[in-house]
């Protein structure tokens, strides 16, 4: 969302150049930049112990694929505790670990989406309202499933089938970004 006017002071902003920045929505009441907003987002694919995925079923966001977990972040939530409880509550399971698998723009939505792999204990699904159905596949079953790649599902479910110990490993320090 790009401002046309101060969320705070509702003046009209005027661009500024700021640092690296370059031209920037700026508030001269305020002396605020208005940088442009987006939902942040995560979705994750729920692997259990026999290396079996979770798929969902909701046919308000697709009618011919199945889905991962997504779901918005509340304000003050870490993109973990977000992935943590739409697991539980859109399937009813307790994640025991978490891998990043990377994030992803969702250009159509203006959306940050960051994306996991969550290691869950097989159970009963115990589905909320907004899911209709879910299953325990296989990775390989999954990507037939899904909707095909670039999509964002097909990603995370790609990540779990190229990398299919990352929820064994222990945990690594990032990787510096090879900026001195």
């Amino acid at each position: 969302m790009r401002f046309q006017f101060c969320p705070h002071c509702g003046s009209k902003p005027v661009l500024k150049e700021i640092g690296d920045e370059g031209l920037v929505p700026w508030c001269e009441n305020c002396k605020l930049p208005l940088f442009p907003m987006f939902a942040t987002c995560i979705i994750a694919l729920a692997v259990n112990e026999d290396g079996e995925v979770a798929l969902l079923r909701q046919g308000y966001l697709s009618q011919q694929y199945h889905v991962l977990v997504s779901g918005y972040m509340k304000p003050g939530e870490s993109a973990e505790t977000c992935a943590a409880r739409e697991i539980r509550e859109e399937l009813g399971l307790e994640v025991s670990r978490l891998v990043l698998t990377g994030t992803y723009w969702l250009e159509k939505k203006d959306m940050l989406m960051i994306g996991f792999l969550a290691r869950v204990h097989k159970q009963d699904f115990h589905l909320s309202g907004e899911v209709d159905q879910a299953v325990w596949v296989t990775s390989q079953k999954a990507l037939t499933l899904l909707h095909p790649y670039p999509a964002i599902s097909y990603l995370v479910a790609d990540y779990f089938v190229q990398h299919p110990h990352a929820l064994d490993l222990p945990n690594q320090p990032a990787e510096p970004c090879g900026v001195n």
